[in-house]
């Protein structure tokens, strides 16, 4: 299992929690960004920096990750292309993506935009919080103890 981070709009609180787990778990974490990032001396954790551009980062992931990886994103659409690779996708909120509530994310994020495009709705998330570390500390040792070499 490697770890991919769509590291762009990743909270920095999240990237420690995932720094942190790389060396203990001694998994490879690569964060895909298109700006630079700051990361701890690790032989566990790397960063790839792609271009500027739409999706460019998410494209990288998709090329690289393979069935069983863990993807950290917020990007539901990547996180829908990712299930069906056989991957695991990883909300930095704390959600497990699946087969079965990916689809009515993707439904939801839709309602949403068409919503905000309208000026219907105005707000974006709530704030992030210590449930939402929680909650994704959780779900992160549990994918690590549940795909660890024997």
């Amino acid at each position: 299992m490697q770890i991919w981070v769509d590291a762009d709009a990743c909270p920095q609180v999240i990237k420690e929690i995932l720094f942190r787990a790389a060396d203990r778990a001694q998994v490879l974490t690569t964060l895909v960004a298109n700006t630079p990032l700051r990361t701890p001396p690790s032989d566990f954790i790397r960063t790839v920096r792609v271009a500027h551009g739409f999706d460019v980062a998410d494209q990288r992931i998709v090329q690289q990750v393979q069935p069983g990886d863990l993807v950290i994103t917020a990007d539901i659409p990547l996180a829908a292309e990712i299930i069906a690779r056989g991957a695991h996708a990883l909300d930095p909120r704390g959600e497990l993506y699946s087969e079965d509530n990916v689809r009515e994310r993707l439904a939801i994020r839709n309602l949403m935009q068409d919503l905000r495009s309208m000026g219907t709705l105005i707000e974006g998330p709530a704030p992030f919080g210590p449930r939402e570390r929680r909650l994704f500390a959780n779900h992160l040792d549990r994918l690590l103890m549940r795909n660890r070499p024997a």
